[in-house]
């Protein structure tokens, strides 16, 4: 499996999955971004889907994330802010559900988490390698999870293995439990 999951230490994919290290490729940024141009992130998808013949990738997102709440406050600051602009449509999307429902900041945010692992979703289908290997194939399978910090449990955002995933209502999972 190959993980993309936000920077931010409190949520860790072995302690969430209760996976053992070594059973996972990860890629973490700050709010689990998936740029375009971003080398890193290309080598490490062709490395995981073609070399080691992974199946799956999930991109995490988190509540509570420092990431989210920039998106949302706006962030000025050099490159911050740069990078944070990749997640424009999930925070426009955020601002159209959260002025129709009467969204609370914290509703609000919660929002805009989970619209942006679906807009990263959309951006990694349109990576040119996971766009072939799709064309030939069905896999490998994207999932969107959303980890809530406050419970420890994943909400299913978007199940790879079916085809209508992201019309689907999230799936509740207990995350594993956290080792002390």
């Amino acid at each position: 499996m190959l993980w993309i999951g936000c920077s931010d230490s409190r949520v860790s994919e072995h302690q969430m999955t209760g996976s053992k290290p070594g059973t996972m490729f990860v890629h973490r940024n700050v709010a689990n971004i998936i740029a375009f141009n971003d080398v890193n992130i290309s080598a490490i998808l062709e490395y995981g889907v073609v070399h080691l013949k992974i199946e799956d990738i999930i991109v995490c997102g988190h509540t509570r994330c420092g990431g989210i709440a920039a998106i949302e406050d706006g962030v000025h600051e050099n490159y911050i802010a740069d990078w944070l602009c990749i997640a424009t449509g999930a925070k426009e999307a955020a601002n159209r559900i959260a002025k129709e429902k009467k969204l609370s900041r914290d509703e609000k945010l919660a929002v805009l988490t989970e619209e942006n692992v679906k807009l990263q979703i959309k951006h990694l289908k349109s990576l040119a390698l996971i766009r072939n290997m799709h064309a030939k194939g069905s896999l490998p399978r994207i999932h969107g999870w959303l980890y809530r910090v406050e419970t420890g449990t994943i909400d299913v955002l978007v199940d790879g293995r079916d085809s209508g995933a992201t019309k689907r209502p999230a799936k509740k999972r207990p995350a594993a439990k956290r080792r002390k």
